[in-house]
């Protein structure tokens, strides 16, 4: 064969070069994307997914109450708080804290210098007033006597006066006496009658000013007498007493401890019942009130707890509560006791109920996912959702009794139309 011969031969061309399989790839790809698409999307956005990931539940007709969760304490019925009525340093401590105590017993003793000198000086202010009290009495006497001697003085004068004016008179007549003489006589007799009234109105005013005077006196030291009362009250008021038969819970004194007037010293329980005191978002103090109810669980047994008292002020964005129970308490309550309460809010009444679930976050209770009658898909849907409590929300429009709900999270799809199950 000749080298031209060899020249004339036909290379033949390789099918899948890379290019071309790179073509198919890419391709392949493409048609693939476009597939998926057409499964995953339609006139709407639709998703096929496995219902076996999500939480179905129905649409169903029941009881209805709204009402929320709260953390309560237990607490007795009734406290007495022992407090401080005088300031002073800690003498005596008589019971220690836990004791069980009866009306009346000493707890502690304080001693206040300040009260005992105030006291000393209140007495001899006291002595002081009673003493000018008695010297203005001692002082009405004498000048009572003083009186009624120049009365009697006078009297006295005043009838020697008139017997000599009778003599005069009578010798006047005759023409026995001077005219001079007889004036005089009867100047004397005028003199005496008319300082005797003087005097006896100037008793008069006197006694007047007296009595006055001695009744500011009497009622000064009446009000010493009881002020300095009120002050020696204070000193019994050192020694701190029961005012009621309970339990000593708390005693914050010990021996040489300086306590302020007014401080909080201890406090005492009364044995005979508890109350539960919760606090509550303040978001609801337009709609908590006396005699609102709410239930309890203790060792597996419900109990019923009314509002007893609801205090205004908020703290911390809470405010406080007392619920009482209703009927037989627990025997196993304690005091410190932590319970977990549903308060509610309204009456019982039937509505249309839904569990609650995590939809409510993505959808903010506008709008639902609702399973076809063959339960093989679902779509969405406007609802108008009510009330609601920690277990089921109140659907007001959208639903009906019986349909299928998805109620767990729709964080993956929340704007997607339409679930397809692949499941079914």
């Amino acid at each position: 064969m000749s080298e031209l011969d060899g020249m004339d031969r036909t290379i033949k061309k390789k099918v899948w070069t890379p290019k071309r399989i790179v073509s198919l790839v890419g391709g392949a790809a493409i048609l693939f994307l476009i597939v998926y698409g057409l499964l995953t999307a339609g006139g709407g956005n639709t998703l096929r997914i496995d219902s076996s990931k999500l939480t179905i539940s129905e649409a169903y007709l029941g009881e209805f109450l709204e009402f929320i969760p709260v953390t309560g304490s237990v607490m007795p019925l009734k406290t007495h708080y022992l407090d401080a009525s005088q300031g002073g340093r800690v003498t005596r401590v008589f019971l220690e804290e836990g004791s069980i105590v009866e009306a009346g017993d000493s707890i502690l003793e304080l001693d206040n210098t300040d009260l005992h000198l105030d006291i000393m000086y209140r007495e001899a202010q006291l002595f002081e007033q009673i003493n000018n009290l008695r010297n203005t009495r001692l002082a009405m006497e004498q000048n009572s006597l003083n009186l009624r001697a120049d009365l009697l003085e006078i009297d006295h004068q005043i009838a020697n006066a008139q017997r000599e004016y009778e003599q005069a008179v009578g010798l006047k007549e005759k023409d026995l006496i001077s005219q001079n003489e007889f004036e005089q006589i009867e100047e004397n007799h005028n003199y005496w009658t008319k300082k005797r009234e003087l005097t006896l109105e100037t008793q008069r005013q006197d006694s007047l000013l007296r009595a006055v005077q001695l009744e500011q006196l009497e009622a000064s030291v009446d009000r010493m007498q009881a002020n300095l009362a009120v002050v020696k009250q204070k000193l019994d008021d050192l020694i701190i007493k029961a005012p009621i038969s309970g339990h000593l819970t708390s005693l914050d004194a010990d021996i040489g401890e300086s306590k302020a007037r007014g401080e909080r010293l201890g406090q005492i329980d009364v044995l005979d019942g508890f109350k539960v005191r919760a606090g509550v978002d303040e978001y609801y103090i337009a709609r908590v009130a006396v005699g609102q109810t709410g239930e309890v669980k203790i060792a597996g047994d419900e109990y019923r707890l009314a509002i007893r008292k609801v205090y205004p002020e908020v703290r911390d964005g809470r405010f406080q509560v007392d619920l009482v129970f209703e009927g037989a308490e627990p025997e196993s309550i304690r005091r410190g006791q932590s319970l977990q309460i549903k308060l509610a809010l309204g009456d019982l009444s039937e509505a249309l109920l839904v569990p609650r679930g995590g939809f409510y976050n993505s959808t903010g209770g506008h709008w639902i996912f609702v399973l076809s009658e063959s339960g093989t898909m679902a779509s969405r849907r406007d609802i108008r959702i009510g009330m609601y409590n920690p277990q089921v929300y109140e659907i007001l429009e959208g639903l009906e009794p019986g349909e299928q709900v998805i109620t767990s999270s729709y964080d993956n799809f929340e704007n997607i139309e339409k679930l397809i199950f692949t499941d079914k």
